[in-house]
């Protein structure tokens, strides 16, 4: 009797055993099959846009001044008075930099007028320093060169700055295009813009010194015409009499000025 249980209890038992397997065996193919059959796609990397570079320039936030050219040796990247510290928005730097090299331009021509203008005598006898020709020149001519450099400027404003929104002017206030180079107005007749982005940014790098040292000499022949009423000539040859042991004032009479 035992062994006929034992034996009737084992029959039974392997009669459901290999089904079990089978289902399991079957469910374990094909959940390997859907894996092979249907793999998971990679997840597309968010990339930033490109920035397109402005005559060869990419504003780099890390980098002084944005970036910019105008730093030399010895002194490098000189900033004293904070104009270009970390914090100081992009268009707050192209602005700057604006305001830099058009006053420096100015200034440049205005070197070669003080001269030029002192050593020649120029239209509607104008003659003596040049901080004094100004007012020497007659109304018609003067509202001339007020009406030219009004255009010029209003010119150059149409190009570089944002056009005002009068119904939220604090949006476009002092605020420059995007993809405007600071000081390059297209104003090339010459045709002297490279095209390679190294020979632009040298030259830029020029340009900025030559107007910082103009800006500097043209304060300090202003602030000197100011002073003795002579021009630079004058000046120069008063001083070259004064360190050769010379009276300067001998050919002066009773004069006050001389």
């Amino acid at each position: 009797m035992k062994l006929a249980i034992i034996s009737i209890a084992l029959a039974g038992t392997s009669a459901f055993t290999p089904s079990t397997l089978s289902k399991g065996s079957t469910a374990i193919r094909s959940m390997e099959e859907s894996f092979v059959e249907s793999p998971v796609e990679p997840m597309e990397e968010m990339t930033e846009p490109a920035i397109d570079p402005i005559n060869g320039w990419v504003p780099n936030e890390v980098e002084p001044c944005f970036g910019l050219p105008g730093a030399i040796a010895p002194t490098g990247f000189f900033d004293p008075l904070g104009f270009a510290r970390p914090g100081i928005s992009l268009n707050e730097i192209k602005r700057n930099r604006e305001a830099e090299v058009m006053h420096g331009r100015v200034a440049m021509i205005a070197s070669v007028g003080y001269l030029a203008g002192e050593a020649i005598k120029g239209p509607f006898n104008i003659v003596g320093p040049a901080n004094d020709q100004l007012q020497q020149m007659p109304a018609p001519a003067f509202a001339l060169l007020t009406i030219l450099i009004a255009g010029a400027e209003l010119k150059r404003a149409t190009i570089g700055w944002v056009e005002p929104d009068f119904g939220d002017w604090t949006r476009t206030l002092w605020k420059l295009r995007d993809n405007y180079y600071p000081g390059d107005v297209g104003f090339d007749p010459l045709g002297l813009k490279p095209e390679d982005p190294i020979v632009y940014k040298n030259m830029q790098t020029r340009e900025l010194q030559n107007g910082r040292l103009a800006m500097i000499g043209v304060a300090g022949m202003c602030a000197q015409e100011l002073v003795n009423h002579r021009s630079i000539m004058e000046t120069i040859d008063f001083y070259s009499k004064v360190y050769g042991g010379e009276n300067p004032y001998a050919a002066c009479g009773d004069s006050i000025i001389c």
